[in-house]
C-alpha cells in the first residue's frame, strides 16, 4: 500500500499516517477513486473499526490519517500464543463480524481482510484499512494486468475472475472472515499450499480443510467459504447466527462486545444492491470529517487473552489522585489521553514481590516501601504494571539509597529491556538510552550531585515533553536530553536497582510512585479512593487479603441521558439509548484494605434500574471465598462499589449486573 508513519495530530493525539506509493500519484482515476473510498470509509461507525480521521487525495503523494492502534495483530497473537479456542475464539469471530457489518452497512467493501488487518489495543479488536484496497487494486489492474491487491490465502474465488472489479461484492469479505476465523482456530489457513498459485487453485477447486475447528462455528465457517458468493450469509446474517450460536456465557462476560454487536444489528443494513460503485470525482457526496477529538463510539471489548476496556472519551480528563507535592506536573499544551498509575509501594499491589521466585539475580520486597536488591546480577528489575505510556508523560517517585554503591534505576519507554533510563546514585545522576539489554548506557549524560546519601530519601521526577526528557531531584532540574528514537515512541515504566560497586548485594528503596499522561479537555471528576472517606465505584482488578491491598481503577456510572447531555453527544447516538454509561479514568491505583473488610453483593430484581446509584453497603453479605472466586472470573476486572475510611477500603460490594 505504501509507507505508514506514526504521527501526532495538532491536538497531540497519536495517529497513523499512510503515505501511498508514489507511482499511484500520477493517475487521476486513482485519485478520484481514492477520494470516493475515503469519503465512504469516514462514514463507517466505530464498531470494532479503526476510524479514518483525515485524508488528502490531492496531495503530491496521496495520504490518509487513521486512528493509531497500539497493539499486536491477530497474526502476531497466534504466532506468539498459538491458536485460540472457546470463548476467546468466539469473541474474535463476533468482533470481526461486527466490524464487517458496520463496514458493509455504509456500502463499503474491505477487500483485504486478513489477520494482519485485525489489531488489538488493550484487548480490543479493531479492523483497519477497510475500503482502501479497492482504489489501489483498480490502479494496479490498469498498470499491471497480473497484479492484485490482497493476500491470496484470504481471497474469495470471484477475486480471481478476469472482471473481478464488477463481480466482487461484500460476499468476498465474508469469505475472508471464514479464512480468518479458521486461521485463528487452527494456526493455518484452510486452503494452504506450497505456493500462491497452488493456494489459488485450491480456493477455486477444493473444499476447505477445517480440521481442528469444531461445533457450530465449524459449520458457520464452512458456509462462509462456499465457492458461490450467493450461498454465503451476509455480514448481518453472519452476526445474527453467531449471536444465536453463542454458548457458555462468553459474551455475557463481555458486555461491551455484546452491546456493539446488537447495536450493529439495528443500524445500517444496506441492501446488497445498494453497495455502490464510486461516484465520479465531481459528484461525490460530502461527508463530515471525523474529528480526532470526537467522543468515542461504542467499541468491541473483552477478548480473553488481554485486558480490554471502554476507553474514556477523548474529551475527558484522566483521574488525578493526590501525590507528593514535589511530584512533577504536566505542563504545556499536550493533549494526549493516556493511562495513569499511582501506588504508595508500601505493600504488594501494582508492583509485585518476587523473592519467593528464587531468582538468584535479585529480588523485590515490601517493608513500608519497595526494596529492590541485586544479588548475583549487576541489576534487577521489579515486576510492575504493563501499561504503555506514549508521547508526553510525567514520572514521580521517592528514591532512597539503602546500601553503598547502589543506584536506583527508572526506565521509561522501555520495550524488551531497551529504552531510556535515569540512574540515581550516591554521587551522580545519569540519563541515557539503554541499548544493551539493560546492562549499560548509550548517549549517556551525567551530572554530579551529592543529594543521594545512604539512608536519605528524595523525590525524583522525569518529565517527557515535546521530545525532551528532563530529570528533577526534589523539584530542581538536574539534566535533560532529547528522546527521539523512532522505535521508542511508547513503552513501560520500570523500577529497579543497579550495583555500581560490583561487589556484594546492592539495595535501593522506592515509594509513592505516580505515572501520568497529560489529560485532555474538560475534566471528569473521579473520586480518589486512596484518600479521605468516600463511596464510589471502581473496576477492581485484584484483591489481596494477605497484603491488605486492592488494585482498582476509579470510574463513573452515569445515566446515559445525563452522559449524552454533559458531553454534548447527539441524542440519536446509540450510546444515548443504553441504560447507563461507564466512564473510565484509565488510572490504576493500589488501595489499602482494612483487615477483614465487609464483603457484599448487589443484585437488583428490577434489572438495570438503580445500578447508577448503587453504593457500598446496599448488598447482601457474602463470604471472602465467594467474593474472590467471583473476581477471579472477571478477566478484565469486576465493577465494585467501595466505601473508604481514611483512605482504607472498609466495604466492597460486587455489582453482579455487569
Amino acid at each position: 500500500m505504501g509507507t505508514v508513519f506514526l504521527g501526532r495530530s495538532p491536538d497531540g493525539r497519536l495517529v497513523a499516517v499512510k503515505m501511498l506509493r508514489a507511482e499511484h500519484a500520477w493517475d487521476t482515476e486513482f485519485r478520484g477513486r481514492f477520494r470516493s473510498e475515503v469519503n465512504r470509509a469516514r462514514e463507517v461507525p466505530g464498531f470494532c473499526t479503526a476510524a479514518v480521521l483525515d485524508a488528502d487525495p490531492d496531495h503530491e503523494t496521496p495520504y490518509l490519517v487513521v486512528e493509531y492502534v497500539d497493539g499486536p495483530s491477530l497474526s502476531e497473537v497466534i504466532r506468539e500464543r498459538g491458536p485460540l479456542d472457546g470463548g476467546t475464539l468466539h469473541s474474535v469471530a463476533v468482533g470481526v463480524a461486527t466490524a464487517l457489518a458496520a463496514i458493509h452497512g455504509v456500502g463499503v467493501i474491505h477487500r483485504d481482510l486478513k489477520p494482519q488487518n485485525v489489531l488489538f489495543s488493550l484487548g480490543t479488536p479493531k479492523v483497519i484499512d477497510f475500503g482502501i484496497a479497492r482504489a489501489l487494486e483498480v490502479t494496479s489492474r490498469h498498470t499491471r494486468t497480473d497484479q492484485m491487491v490482497g493476500t491470496v490465502a484470504y481471497m474469495a474465488p470471484e477475486r480471481f475472475d478476469n472482471d473481478a472489479d464488477r463481480t466482487v461484492g461484500p460476499a468476498a469479505d465474508v469469505f475472508a472472515w471464514g479464512v480468518v476465523v479458521a486461521y485463528a482456530a487452527t494456526g493455518r489457513t484452510p486452503f494452504w499450499a506450497d505456493s500462491p498459485a497452488a493456494t489459488a487453485a485450491r480456493i477455486l477447486t477444493q473444499p476447505p480443510d477445517l480440521t481442528g475447528l469444531d461445533g457450530s462455528l465449524r459449520e458457520l465457517v464452512g458456509r462462509t467459504l462456499a465457492k458461490d458468493p450467493n450461498e454465503r450469509p451476509t455480514a448481518y446474517q453472519l452476526l445474527d447466527l453467531l449471536l444465536e450460536a453463542e454458548t457458555g456465557g462468553s459474551l455475557a462476560q463481555r458486555p461491551e462486545l455484546l452491546r456493539a454487536a446488537e447495536a450493529v444489528q439495528h443500524t445500517g443494513r444496506v441492501p446488497l444492491s445498494d453497495v455502490r460503485e464510486p461516484a465520479p470525482p465531481g459528484r461525490q457526496r460530502m461527508t463530515r470529517l471525523v474529528a480526532v477529538g470526537a467522543v468515542a463510539t461504542v467499541v468491541c471489548a473483552g477478548i480473553g487473552f488481554a485486558l480490554s476496556r471502554h476507553d474514556v472519551d477523548e474529551e475527558l480528563a484522566s483521574f488525578a489522585p493526590s501525590s507528593s507535592p514535589s511530584a512533577p506536573a504536566a505542563s504545556g499544551k499536550s493533549r494526549i489521553q493516556g493511562p495513569g498509575v499511582s501506588d504508595r509501594l508500601d505493600r504488594r499491589g501494582l508492583w509485585k514481590a518476587d523473592r519467593a521466585s528464587g531468582s538468584a539475580g535479585g529480588w523485590c520486597t515490601f517493608d513500608e516501601r519497595m526494596l529492590a536488591t541485586t544479588h548475583d546480577s549487576v541489576l534487577h528489575r521489579c515486576r510492575g504494571p504493563q501499561d504503555l505510556f506514549a508521547g508526553d508523560q510525567t514520572i514521580g517517585v521517592d528514591v532512597g539509597i539503602v546500601t553503598k554503591g547502589a543506584c536506583a534505576l527508572v526506565w521509561f519507554r522501555s520495550v524488551d529491556k531497551r529504552g531510556y533510563v535515569a540512574s540515581f546514585c550516591e554521587n551522580e545522576v545519569r540519563l541515557g538510552l539503554d541499548e544493551s539489554a539493560g546492562n549499560g548506557f548509550n548517549s549517556e549524560q551525567r551530572v554530579a550531585v551529592s543529594a543521594f546519601r545512604v539512608g536519605q530519601t528524595h523525590r525524583t521526577g522525569i518529565t517527557v515533553q515535546n521530545g525532551t526528557a528532563e530529570v528533577t531531584v526534589d523539584g530542581k532540574p538536574v539534566l535533560s536530553m532529547p528522546v527521539t528514537d523512532p522505535q521508542l515512541v511508547s513503552g513501560r515504566v520500570v523500577l529497579g536497582a543497579l550495583n555500581d560497586a560490583s561487589q556484594g548485594d546492592a539495595t535501593v528503596a522506592f515509594a509513592n510512585v505516580d505515572l501520568r499522561s497529560p489529560v485532555a479537555g474538560q475534566p471528569a471528576h473521579f473520586t480518589d479512593p486512596t484518600t479521605g472517606s468516600s463511596q464510589s465505584v471502581v473496576r477492581l482488578y485484584s484483591y489481596d487479603p494477605v497484603a491488605h491491598s486492592a488494585v482498582a481503577e476509579p470510574i463513573l456510572l452515569m445515566d446515559s441521558a445525563d452522559y449524552c447531555k454533559q458531553f454534548k453527544i447527539d441524542p440519536a447516538d446509540i450510546k444515548c439509548s443504553d441504560p447507563f454509561q461507564v466512564v473510565e479514568s484509565r488510572t490504576k491505583v493500589t488501595i489499602p484494605v482494612r483487615s477483614a473488610p465487609k464483603l457484599t453483593s448487589w443484585e437488583s430484581a428490577g434489572g438495570w434500574e438503580g445500578v447508577v446509584s448503587v453504593r457500598a453497603g446496599t448488598g447482601q453479605s457474602i463470604s471472602a471465598s465467594k467474593f474472590t472466586k467471583w473476581l477471579a472470573g472477571k478477566e478484565e476486572g469486576g465493577l465494585v462499589a467501595v466505601t473508604t475510611t481514611g483512605g482504607e477500603l472498609t466495604t466492597l460490594t460486587r455489582i453482579d449486573q455487569f
